[in-house]
């Protein structure tokens, strides 16, 4: 039988041994803290950053090594550079890879409509200065909904910049224009009233911003709530509904561009990727086959998903893009 000094003079030992232990552990760790902290950060993590251009403070996202070909990433309605917080990482590996948030949208700054004129021109300009502020004097586009028109604008004022073009559900053509603009969009071009703004209004709901990431994806288990969750709180911040409205109305004059996009496409021909969710309920796959009038060249690829297509089908829209990048890019 062991005595009560026996056992307590075991536990002394026990408890020596432990914080021995614990000891050589913390130095371990210490020394493995110092070791990584001297070590430059790997191509894939993604660093967040804040300039200041044209009186406003724009949010973006950073990955990849600079000295390699560029990607910006431009995101579409309603969303903002975290619809590509999983995309970013699968491209920075081989490129360096820049995603912006527009004034109204993630985490730039959000001026009242009385403030800023949100027109997709005006977008776009903000957008061309950020690049002109980081030095980016080549980069392939990428451009989804929103997107497309920015990107666009971008590709027509410098297409000496624009080394390829990658759409994703980013339109550009009136074959891609679903019945939903008729139902929704067209009317309130047309006569601006509390009706057909009320009917608008019913664009900028929880339930609306939930059907564009689930409309048409063939799993909606694919899709994680923190999407549309994120981009329904920016939505709901206060002020942000006169800036959607005010995009909303300008919209029209998107498609008063089309022919000059087109014209510029047919002069300059650049590469083009289309990667398409085909069961999108706004932009219809017409839209990506379209190109081919322009682009004789073009790739595409037409998924089983929708509108948000990373959501679902990132890997699958990471490895084309990486594929189409290492052919045409150098």
């Amino acid at each position: 039988m062991q005595t009560k000094s026996t056992v307590q003079t075991k536990n002394n030992i026990l408890m020596k041994t432990t914080l021995k232990s614990i000891g050589a552990l913390a130095l371990t760790l210490g020394s493995l803290t110092f070791s990584s902290q001297s070590t430059a950060a790997t191509p894939y993590q993604v660093t967040y950053h804040t300039a200041h251009v044209d009186g406003l403070n724009l949010f973006y996202r950073e990955a990849g090594d600079p000295a390699r070909p560029t990607v910006v990433l431009l995101h579409g309605f309603p969303s903002s550079s975290h619809m590509y917080r999983d995309l970013i990482p699968k491209l920075a590996g081989s490129y360096h890879v820049v995603a912006p948030d527009y004034p109204g949208y993630g985490y730039s700054d959000q001026p009242s409509v009385s403030e800023f004129a949100y027109t997709f021109d005006h977008l776009a300009a903000v957008t061309d200065d950020l690049l002109n502020a980081l030095k980016l004097e080549k980069y392939s586009i990428y451009i989804q909904d929103y997107g497309s028109p920015v990107g666009f604008r971008l590709f027509v004022k410098h297409p000496e910049r624009i080394e390829t073009i990658i759409t994703q559900n980013g339109n550009a053509y009136n074959e891609g224009l679903s019945p939903f603009w008729d139902e929704y969009l067209r009317p309130y071009w047309k006569e601006k009233n509390p009706e057909t703004e009320a009917k608008v209004r019913g664009l900028l709901t929880l339930g609306t911003t939930q059907f564009q990431y689930t409309a048409g994806f063939h799993d909606t288990n694919h899709i994680s709530p923190d999407a549309w969750t994120h981009d329904q709180a920016t939505l709901d911040r206060p002020g942000n509904q006169a800036i959607q409205l005010a995009l909303f109305y300008d919209y029209q004059n998107n498609l008063t561009q089309y022919d000059l996009w087109h014209s510029t496409l047919r002069k300059v021909q650049p590469p083009v990727l289309a990667v398409w969710g085909k069961n999108d309920p706004i932009f219809a796959p017409a839209g990506a086959l379209a190109f081919q009038k322009d682009v004789p060249k073009v790739e595409i690829h037409l998924l089983d998903t929708g509108h948000f297509a990373l959501e679902e089908e990132g890997d699958a829209i990471a490895n084309y893009i990486l594929k189409f990048l290492g052919q045409n890019v150098k």
